[in-house]
């Protein structure tokens, strides 16, 4: 039994980590602008598509996975310059509605461009399970979770010690007095959808290798990640991160113990309990001007 459940935490883990790079893609658009950017998915799917599509092509994986990363991070930055920057004093809702349409559009382009058909990374390290303590782990697995933490400390050191991170924050505190001391909030906002757009890039690749992806993938990926970012409290981090875990280990917890056909409820009704009892999320505050 033991050995069973450390089996579901991993695989918990492995797929929550997925959703807190989609959530603080969520986040740090939602600092720079208030906007819930619900493309993310889009990003997720993108990027692991573009990898796969590279790779079939005959690039060296290593590469694939970087030309993947930057055409997913330019799509982001295209995506803000075409729909969000010319609507930028239209109301909150409004850009909400223009990401939606945006979703749309790029799952359109990809079906078309790659049809509807799954396809599959192969695996970074091989297919070899390491065992550990009765349970067995896939090598693509800690990759998901060392790059988790590797992306998570490299923010960290983005935000804490460069100007540019410093500017981000500040815009996102408070725009008006960003722009007065002489920030360039529009750019912070383009920098935010490529960084944005990066982040679920790099989730779609990793778990590319474990599950099939195709160009629909990005809508359970995208409401994961938004419901994570919420459970840990839209805004924050580090609430992105442990919303994410949270949720992939709920997930993998239910499958593994009631059924696997509950699985996909199981964001949602973590996500009713968090708007009824503490909207603010597990690891927020309270802000009235963003409820």
């Amino acid at each position: 039994m033991i050995s069973q459940l450390i089996q579901f935490i991993f695989s918990g883990i492995t797929t929550g980590s997925t959703y807190a790079l989609a959530a603080l893609g969520f986040t740090i658009i939602y600092n720079a602008s208030g906007v819930i950017n619900f493309a993310q998915g889009e990003f997720i799917m993108l990027g692991g598509m573009s990898a796969v599509f590279l790779a079939d092509a005959g690039v060296a994986l290593p590469f694939a996975i970087i030309l993947a990363v930057g055409i997913t991070g330019l799509a982001g930055m295209v995506l803000e310059k075409l729909a969000i920057e010319p609507a930028k004093d239209a109301e909150v809702v409004t850009l909400i509605i223009i990401t939606i349409g945006a979703s749309l559009t790029i799952r359109g382009l990809v079906q078309v461009w790659l049809g509807k058909g799954s396809h599959a990374l192969a695996a970074f390290s091989g297919d070899t399970p390491i065992a550990f303590f009765g349970a067995s782990l896939m090598p693509q697995s800690l990759w998901v979770i060392g790059v988790m933490l590797l992306v998570v400390m490299l923010l960290s050191w983005f935000f804490g010690r460069t100007l540019l991170g410093k500017a981000m924050l500040a815009t996102s505190h408070n725009k008006l007095a960003a722009q007065l001391v002489g920030i360039n909030t529009r750019m912070i906002l383009l920098l935010s959808f490529g960084m944005s757009a990066v982040l679920g890039a790099l989730g779609g690749i990793l778990i590319a290798p474990m599950t099939y992806t195709s160009y629909d993938v990005g809508i359970m990926f995208g409401l994961k990640g938004f419901v994570a970012a919420v459970l840990g409290g839209l805004g924050g981090g580090a609430g992105a991160i442990f919303g994410g875990l949270i949720l992939g280990i709920a997930e993998a917890l239910t499958a593994g113990y009631v059924s696997s056909a509950y699985k996909d409820a199981v964001p949602f009704i973590l996500i009713l309990l968090i708007l009824f009892f503490k909207p603010s999320g597990l690891f927020g505050s309270y802000v009235s001007e963003r409820v």
